[in-house]
């Protein structure tokens, strides 16, 4: 039995050098209900086809590691239900057992390498969540930047981690953190963070190129973080969103919610705090982060990779 299949669209892409851009599957089976979650699929996959580029959504599917999903596939994973969230350490469990699992941003980085894609557009990555220091809860998002070479395109850490004990690992993994149009890293629904970026590009091509470079003449391991500011119209501010994440935290604490769950619980108390808004954010953001994506996957190509 094949292990890895590909969507017809992205082999064909794959095979003539046209620019590819990866997502993830996690938003859709973790990240908002049915039908949402189909229709927001389908409208980031058309940004980026609206680009000049080919989305490669890419999720397991009855042991399969699929590399892109046809139509009829994203409607069956939207609507799946008990489906795994795969990051670095479930990928071969759930091959092995023939099971449905979503990747988030460290399995699907892996997946973009095997298949041969360079980029690969989220929401935000995960990091060093608050408390680390005691919980050591630390997301595989990190280290797999440090060893997988694929530029990864978000609107930074999510704004319910901490984001300067997220960067300093990043910098001691020697990966190169990017904002794209700006100095500040951006904190996911808000533009700004408060923390000077370590590097700016405003370019896509120069950021192709710079991953070119990491792997020749330098020959380092890993990708690089390019983190893209929320459009200003779908922004909330940090002085509006820091009370917010602020009470979700404590709320969390006195529930005694821990581990994977901590996350889609936050997400939940900020969503109703801020009435949608955060939801309708979310989405502008992974659209946003798709566009400037399917920009540097044609710079990619434009350079014969």
């Amino acid at each position: 039995m094949d292990r890895i299949a590909y969507a017809p669209e992205v082999e064909t892409a794959l095979r003539d050098g046209d620019p590819v851009v990866a997502l993830e599957s996690t938003i859709i089976t973790h990240g908002m209900p049915y039908p949402q979650n189909v229709e927001t699929a389908r409208q980031v996959e058309d940004d980026i086809r609206a680009e000049g580029a080919v989305p490669a959504t890419i999720a397991m599917l009855g042991g399969v590691l699929h590399i892109g999903l046809t139509d009829n596939e994203l409607e069956t994973l939207a609507q799946a239900k008990d489906v795994a969230k795969l990051s670095r350490a479930d990928l071969a469990a759930c091959m092995a057992q023939g099971g449905n699992g979503a990747t988030t941003v460290a399995a699907t980085m892996i997946a973009a390498r095997l298949a041969g894609i360079h980029v690969f557009a989220t929401g935000g990555i995960g990091g060093v969540h608050r408390g680390a220091e005691t919980s050591f809860d630390i997301s595989a998002d990190l280290l797999e930047l440090a060893k997988t070479p694929v530029t990864v395109v978000a609107a930074g850490a999510k704004a319910i981690l901490d984001i300067p004990k997220t960067l300093e690992v990043l910098e001691t993994q020697g990966v190169p953190v990017i904002a794209y149009g700006q100095d500040e890293v951006p904190a996911f629904w808000s533009r700004s963070s408060g923390i000077k970026a370590p590097l700016r590009m405003d370019n896509p091509a120069t950021i192709a190129r710079a991953a070119m470079l990491r792997a020749e003449p330098f020959g380092l391991d890993g990708g690089q973080l390019v983190v893209n500011p929320i459009p200003a119209d779908f922004e909330i501010p940090r002085e509006v969103m820091i009370p917010v994440i602020e009470d979700a935290l404590a709320a969390a604490e006195e529930q005694g919610i821990t581990a994977k769950e901590v996350t889609p619980f936050l997400l939940d108390h900020i969503f109703h705090a801020t009435q949608g808004a955060s939801l309708d954010a979310n989405i502008a953001l992974v659209r946003n982060n798709a566009r400037l994506g399917a920009a540097i996957a044609r710079a990619f190509s434009a350079l014969g990779r």
